[in-house]
């Protein structure tokens, strides 16, 4: 589908990721307001995501800051659409949801959206299907708390999604849908903006009107307004979600994000140890020089090193072992090879215990059934009056 969000230089929409993204350009482009200092003060022992600014941008930030603050109902909605296995690209974003739910006792809500896969990919639905027992085994084995977690898969739970997004789509006309996606290739990519709604509103539906907030990849923001479009009519009790705009977690092979439909390696999350080193060492754009004495002389640059980028998004904790291997690498001290050694070993040590937790569930179902909506939730979501047999 195209989308009026693109330039001659590069694309960024829900559905494609194209060329070396200006991130100051986009939030002109979106109208979204940079993360300052200040913010990222306020958050609860901000995550490393945070405080580094790979989440650099967002809407509505201070009140959810606020709200934790002061001990209110907070939310949080981060989805995946299953289309494949889960890379790390996926599970950074998951971890640091639940990083905020820890901290600030936040109901978390993710959305599995099986049927907009299934509209925007060349994938059958048994296909897809089974990409989402895969994909919910990995978003159980991130830990998250099931009192304060609800999965809701838009097939399995079609009897609130749809009767949810049906009030919504009513208040947004074909050419406000066209005018933030483009023209739709069919007309289930047409009406899922409406679904995506429901999502993003869900939890006040449930829980009451308090700020949520959505911590999403940058191209996922058109949903974000959308849903802040409908929210801000006097027919839904809701208040406007909030978005966290973040950076794409880079290809091995250079700008762009890491995707598991693309042709660019990905390393997922049942990658083992030796898979990781190998896409790493293999694949992973180097920012150093091409000749070891060149390298010495001259050093290596982290800012395009994607070992060194891998690291800085997620999977190094610690700022001060970051900042002295920036420093090293920039003197040529450390060897690209050396830099994408100790990155894979980060990495394969965080899919190590991913894995450990993965494998531990035993009976996928039954674990599924302790984050699913419950009787009553699934009750107050539904729009007042429906349902024949109440």
């Amino acid at each position: 589908m195209p989308a009026n969000d693109a330039s001659d230089d590069f694309t960024v929409t829900p559905y494609a990721v194209e060329g070396e993204i200006d991130y100051r350009e986009l939030l002109d482009r979106f109208g979204a307001d940079e993360l300052t200092d200040d913010q990222i003060a306020r958050f609860p022992d901000p995550h490393p995501m945070v405080r580094r600014k790979v989440f650099y941008a967002g809407r509505d930030v201070d009140r959810f800051l606020t709200a934790t603050e002061e001990g209110q109902t907070v939310s949080l909605v981060t989805g995946v659409g299953p289309s494949g296995p889960m890379h790390i690209g996926h599970a950074m974003h998951f971890y640091h949801a639940k990083h905020l739910q820890e901290r600030t006792g936040a109901h978390v809500y993710v959305p599995m959206s099986d049927d907009e896969k299934h509209f925007t990919k060349d994938l059958s639905l048994a296909e897809i299907s089974e990409y989402a027992r895969e994909n919910l085994r990995d978003l159980l084995a991130v830990g998250f708390d099931p009192e304060r977690t609800r999965v809701v898969v838009d097939t399995a739970d079609a009897d609130v999604i749809y009767p949810v997004a049906v009030q919504f789509a009513k208040h947004v006309t074909q050419s406000t849908m066209e005018a933030t996606y483009g023209r739709p290739d069919n007309v289930g990519m047409s009406f899922y903006p409406a679904v995506q709604i429901a999502h993003l509103l869900l939890p006040q539906l449930v829980h009451g009107r308090h700020a949520s907030v959505v911590p999403i990849a940058v191209d996922q923001d058109p949903h974000v307004r959308l849903a802040r479009d409908v929210a801000a009519k006097e027919t839904f009790d809701v208040d406007k979600p909030g978005a966290l705009l973040s950076k794409f977690l880079p290809t091995l092979d250079g700008p762009g994000k890491m995707s598991s439909s693309d042709e660019a390696p990905a390393i997922y999350l049942t990658d083992d140890r030796e898979t990781v080193e190998e896409k790493v060492q293999t694949h992973a754009y180097s920012g150093g020089e091409s000749s070891l004495d060149a390298h010495r002389e001259h050093g290596g640059d982290p800012e395009v090193d994607v070992a060194y980028q891998l690291l800085a998004f997620f999977f190094e904790d610690d700022d001060a072992v970051l900042e002295r291997l920036a420093d090293e690498y920039r003197a040529g001290d450390l060897l690209s090879g050396e830099l994408k050694a100790y990155a894979a070993e980060k990495i394969a040590d965080f899919l190590d215990a991913h894995q450990e937790r993965r494998e531990a569930i035993d009976d996928l179902e039954a674990e599924f059934q302790r984050y699913r909506l419950t009787d009553d939730e699934r009750e107050r979501a539904l729009p007042e009056g429906v349902g024949l047999f109440d």
